[in-house]
């Protein structure tokens, strides 16, 4: 091989690499962010079932509630 040849692959093994490095954090990243939406998914829900049990516990909820001219 020439020594343009040389250099044109070790240029294209570096950007191979480069490549190869920025889609694992990429990789890591998307992860990262998965399971930080499951963990908030799982606060909503509980939450939620926070508020139903909440609204549930007040005085009077099971009964209508009468107009304001009665």
């Amino acid at each position: 091989m020439t020594n343009e040849t040389d250099s044109r692959l070790n240029s294209l093994e570096m950007k191979l690499m480069d490549q190869e490095q920025i889609v694992q954090d990429l990789s890591d990243m998307v992860n990262q962010q998965w399971q930080e939406i499951e963990r908030l998914k799982a606060k909503l829900v509980s939450a939620q079932e926070r508020l139903v049990t909440l609204e549930e516990s007040l005085p009077g909820q099971n009964q209508p509630e009468k107009p304001p001219h009665y």
